[in-house]
């Protein structure tokens, strides 16, 4: 097992001791889909409960934030920046979420956690105009890590 960072030699979940790693400025970024009728996407911002959009981009920035208190085993960072944009379609949202710092630990949990809770916030903000949307496809699209000057 030794080659999953978070379990111990006796299979048991640990924290990862980043301690003795240099800093690195590091940035991850996510994306994340809600799929919907071509209906719903055109009243996203004039929806019984408000501007999905505006609501979705601010809690991703808020969740990328209290990622470490949502994931166990996840360190708490310092973000740097912590950028959420949605793009409406004909029938869905694209949710990209970018995440920085600069730590000895990465920054992807951030970026999907800012990802997820967008996309979760638009479903839950349309829920009750559309009760076929899907939220899909949250994945990682690129993390870098530079050496600080």
């Amino acid at each position: 097992m030794s080659e999953l960072s978070h379990v111990d030699e006796a299979g048991g979940v640990r924290m990862v001791d980043v301690g003795a790693k240099p800093l690195s400025k590091r940035r991850a970024t996510a994306r994340a889909t809600v799929v919907m009728a071509a209906a719903t996407a055109t009243r996203l911002r004039t929806l019984p409960k408000g501007d999905a959009l505006t609501a979705a981009q601010l809690a991703g920035i808020m969740a990328a934030k209290r990622t470490s208190e949502l994931i166990p085993l996840c360190h708490p960072l310092a973000l740097t920046s912590v950028d959420v944009r949605l793009e409406v379609g004909q029938d869905s949202v694209e949710i990209e979420a970018v995440a920085e710092t600069t730590a000895q630990t990465g920054v992807e949990m951030e970026a999907l956690v800012a990802a997820s809770i967008a996309a979760l916030t638009v479903y839950d903000m349309a829920k009750a105009i559309d009760k076929e949307m899907v939220v899909s496809n949250v994945r990682l699209v690129s993390k870098t890590k530079e050496p600080v000057e």
